[in-house]
């Protein structure tokens, strides 16, 4: 995970937390949590260096929409990522 960003970082939870969610489902979703919003140029392509880093998975729901999925890479950075905070913050 020290290779991403925030942003990308938070892409990435929120992906994991749904079901094969559309890129508006996720600009959505990180709209709440931002209370602002996400413009396009901001979005996609940091969704598309999840995909090229192969920790999310983009596919077609129809011909206009696609979908992302979690990978098993993504995962486990995941997981990795909150073994590493459990050094550090234990509530």
């Amino acid at each position: 995970m020290h290779d991403l960003t925030g942003f990308q970082r938070d892409l990435l939870y929120v992906i994991a937390g749904a079901d094969r969610p559309s890129g508006q489902t996720v600009k959505d979703e990180v709209e709440k949590y931002y209370s602002s919003e996400i413009n396009h140029g901001r979005l996609y392509p940091n969704l598309d260096t999840l995909v090229n880093k192969e920790l999310v998975e983009k596919g077609q729901l129809d011909r206009r929409t696609n979908y992302y999925a979690i990978t098993e890479s993504g995962r486990q950075r995941i997981q990795e990522r909150r073994e590493w905070e459990a050094q550090y913050v234990d509530f």
